[in-house]
C-alpha cells in the first residue's frame, strides 16, 4: 500500500475533536511534541506498517513479508492486536485502528503524545534522522534499481547477509566528538623526538638523560607500529569498518550503507524501550483519569489499561516497569526521599514516613525523561523497595524438573540481571581488532567477555554472513571457561581452538 493511500484515511470529525482536546491536555501538563498527524487504518494496513517498522514504504525483502504473515495470523487467531503505532519523525505520524472504540482511541491518542514528547526531547533520540520517511523511500528506490540491474535474488541474498550483522554497530558513536585533526596528533618529526628543548647546552645532559631518550624512542616506535595496524584501536562499529575496507562492489556498498543507516535510526528505540513505553503509559493514564474520561467510560478504560499493564511470570513488561518506576521517582521526589540525609537515615520507620513536602516530582521525571536511557534509568532509580513491592526476581532453568524456576529475589541480583539484559541492547560486545590478521587479509574480531559465553550456533551464522561481506576468512577471539578461544569461519567450515 502506498503512502498516499494512508494519507487519504483521515480522522472522523468526532476524533478530530478528541485529538485536539487531548493535545491541549498534553500541552497543559508540559508535554512538548512535534506536530503529530493521525491516520485511520484497518487491521491489514496496521499489520503491513508494523512489518515495515512503522513506515509505509521500505525496500523489498522477504523478511517484511514474513513479519506481516506472522502478525496477520496472530490477529486472525485472536492472539494479538495492534492498537496504535507511531514513528519518530518530524512531523510524527501515528496510526489508529478503525475498529477501536472511542475509549481506546482516546487512550491511544494520549499514549501517542507521550511517545512523541519522548522522541522529541530524549537525548538518545537527538541524533536520529527526523526525515526518515523520505530516507526510507529513497532507500527503497535505490534497492529496487539495484535489483533491476543486478538481479533480485543476488541483491536480496546480500541483504540477508547485511541484516544478519546489522547489530554490529556502536549506538554511542553518534554522540562522540569527532577526533581532532591537528599537528598535535602526529608524532614529532625532529631528529630526536621527545627531547626537552633548552637554551643552555650544559643542562641538556640533565634534562635529556640517555635513559629518558631511549624510553621516548621506544614509545614512538610503539606508536608508529600501532598506527600501522588497521584499526589502530578496537572498533565497535563493525559495519563502518566493512564499508571502509571490505572489497565491495558499489551496489553492495550502497546496500550495506542503507542497512547501517537504518540500524542507527532504530537503535535508540531498543535503548529506551522501558522508558519510552513507561513515559507514554504514564501520560495516557494521567490524561485519561484526570481529564478525558467520562463516567461511562471508566470500566472500559480500566479493563484495557489493566491488560496492558499485566505482568507475565518470567517476563519484563516494559509498560508496567516503566510507568511504575516513573511514578515511584515522582513520589520520592515529591516527598524528598533522596539526598544524603535520607540515604544515611537508619530508621526504617522514619524513612517510610519521610515527607519534606519537596514537591519536585514532576520536575524530576521530566529531567529523567530528557537524559536517561534504560540502562541509566534502571541503574540510577531502581530501588530495593521497588523490587520488593513489585516482587521482581531472577529465574533459571532447572534441568531436574525441566522447568524455569525463581532463582533469586535479592535486590542486587535482580538489578544486576536486568542491567545485563539491557546493556548494549542485550547484544554481545564485539570489536574489530585486525583487518589483516596474521598478514593474510583475514578479519579478526574480539568478543569482550561479560560473563556469558558466545552462542556457538549464532556465532557461526554471524561469521558466515561476515565472510560473505568481507570475502575472506573471519576469526573471533573469545573466552570459554576462562580460556581464550579462537573461532574461525573459512570456506564454509567453522572451527574452534584454544589459544
Amino acid at each position: 500500500m502506498s503512502s498516499s493511500e494512508f494519507m487519504n484515511s483521515q480522522l472522523t470529525p468526532e476524533l478530530v475533536k478528541v485529538r485536539d482536546q487531548i493535545k491541549k491536555y498534553a500541552e497543559g501538563y508540559g508535554l512538548d511534541c512535534f506536530e503529530t498527524i493521525f491516520e485511520m487504518v484497518d487491521h491489514e494496513q496496521i499489520n503491513t506498517l508494523a512489518a515495515l517498522g512503522g513506515f509505509p514504504v521500505r525496500y523489498p525483502h522477504w523478511r517484511f513479508g514474513m513479519d506481516y504473515d506472522q502478525l496477520s495470523k496472530g490477529y486472525a487467531w485472536g492472539l494479538q492486536k495492534i492498537y496504535e503505532m507511531v514513528i519518530n519523525t518530524n512531523p510524527s505520524y501515528a496510526y489508529l485502528m478503525k475498529s477501536n472504540n472511542l475509549v481506546d482511541q482516546k487512550t491511544v491518542i494520549s499514549h501517542v503524545y507521550g511517545h512523541v514528547d519522548f522522541f522529541k526531547n530524549n537525548y538518545w533520540f537527538s541524533k536520529t534522522n527526523r526525515k526518515m520517511l523520505d530516507t526510507m523511500a529513497n532507500h527503497a528506490v535505490k534497492i529496487r534499481d539495484h535489483m533491476e540491474r543486478y538481479g533480485q535474488d543476488r541483491v536480496e541474498n546480500f541483504i540477508d547477509q547485511c541484516l544478519a550483522i546489522e547489530t554490529l554497530i556502536d549506538p554511542h558513536l553518534p554522540f562522540l566528538n569527532p577526533k581532532r585533526r591537528g599537528s598535535e596528533d602526529h608524532p614529532e618529526t625532529s631528529a630526536e623526538p621527545g627531547r626537552i628543548k633548552t637554551d643552555r647546552q650544559y643542562m641538556d645532559q640533565y634534562m635529556n638523560p640517555p635513559e629518558f631518550m631511549a624510553e621516548q624512542r621506544r614509545k614512538l616506535e610503539s606508536q608508529a607500529q600501532k598506527s600501522r595496524k588497521n584499526p589502530p584501536e578496537p572498533q565497535k562499529d563493525v559495519l563502518k569498518f566493512l564499508l571502509d575496507y571490505a572489497p565491495l562492489e558499489q551496489w553492495e556498498h550502497d546496500v550495506l550503507s542503507i542497512v547501517r543507516d537504518e540500524a542507527y535510526y532504530f537503535a535508540p528505540q531498543a535503548q529506551t524501550k522501558i522508558m519510552n513505553e513507561g513515559w507514554a503509559s504514564y501520560w495516557h493514564s494521567k490524561i485519561m483519569t484526570e481529564k478525558a474520561l467520562k463516567d461511562s467510560e471508566v470500566i472500559d478504560f480500566a479493563d484495557h489499561h489493566a491488560g496492558t499493564m499485566a505482568m507475565q511470570p518470567g517476563q519484563i513488561n516494559p509498560y508496567k516497569v516503566g510507568v511504575e518506576l516513573f511514578r515511584d521517582i515522582e513520589d520520592r521526589w515529591n516527598r524528598g526521599k533522596f539526598g544524603r540525609e535520607y540515604e544515611q537515615c537508619d530508621d526504617m520507620v522514619a524513612k517510610a514516613k519521610w515527607n519534606t513536602q519537596a514537591n519536585l516530582g514532576r520536575q524530576k521525571i521530566f529531567e529523567v525523561r530528557r537524559v536517561c536511557n534504560d540502562v541509566t534509568f534502571i541503574d540510577e532509580y531502581l530501588t530495593e523497595e521497588f523490587v520488593e513491592r513489585f516482587k521482581l526476581y531472577t529465574y533459571s532453568f532447572n534441568r531436574r524438573t525441566n522447568q524455569y524456576e525463581i532463582a533469586d529475589r535479592d535486590f542486587k541480583k535482580v538489578k544486576e540481571k536486568l542491567l545485563f539484559q539491557l546493556t548494549n541492547r542485550g547484544q554481545p560486545f564485539v570489536y574489530v581488532t585486525d583487518g589483516n590478521f596474521q598478514n593474510k587479509g583475514e578479519l579478526l574480531l574480539w568478543h569482550k567477555h561479560q560473563g556469558l559465553d558466545l552462542d556457538t550456533r549464532w556465532s557461526r551464522e554471524t561469521m558466515r554472513a561476515l565472510c560473505d561481506v568481507w570475502k575472506r576468512p573471519i576469526n573471533v577471539e573469545t573466552e570459554v571457561d576462562g580460556q581464550k578461544k579462537l573461532f574461525t569461519y573459512q570456506n564454509g567450515e567453522f572451527t574452534e581452538k584454544f589459544v
